[in-house]
């Protein structure tokens, strides 16, 4: 049986695959600027469930309080717990901050067009938010480098700990 930390590791990868291929492959093809804010989704997901991969992991072995399963509670105790012990890019804990804003903002927005291949978030109160290709195509590079770290730290403690068991 999987653990836990394996399921939400498999998730992750999906989801990166998915947003990379809806960017090179789907979006070039029908050019919808919507779009854009799907593949945003994925790769948020992407995110999420590579932290959770790597929370549950570090739960196993009691290096994190137990945590709720919401996003809030997932992400403070990884910005709190692992991100600096584990040497994880303070750019990457804003990346994961900043989409989960743009994904809400989205989701309250009262007004939202697409302009010049854009896709545009307009707030109550005006502030817009412009999802651009090259925006996503960023995220998409960090997302895999981040999702892939977080595999490899994962990795390299499961190897310590069955070195460390088979010793025994």
């Amino acid at each position: 049986m999987m653990e836990k930390y394996e399921e939400l590791r498999d998730i992750a990868g999906k989801k990166i695959k998915i947003a990379d291929h809806m960017l090179t492959m789907t979006y070039p093809m029908v050019k919808d600027p919507k779009l854009l804010l799907a593949v945003m989704e994925n790769i948020f997901l992407a995110l999420t469930n590579s932290m959770g991969s790597l929370l549950h992991y570090e739960r196993i072995y009691k290096r994190v309080p137990p945590f709720q399963d919401t996003f809030v509670s997932k992400f403070n105790v990884f910005k709190q717990k692992c991100a600096k012990r584990l040497n994880i890019d303070p750019e990457s804990v804003m990346m994961i901050h900043e989409i989960k804003e743009i994904i809400l903002q989205h989701k309250k927005s009262p007004v939202e067009f697409t302009r010049n291949d854009s896709f545009i978030i307009c707030s109550e109160d005006y502030r817009m938010k412009t999802i651009t290709l090259e925006k996503m195509k960023n995220y998409i590079l960090k997302s895999r480098l981040f999702v892939q770290n977080i595999n490899n730290i994962i990795n390299k403690n499961q190897l310590i700990f069955n070195k460390a068991t088979r010793n025994f």
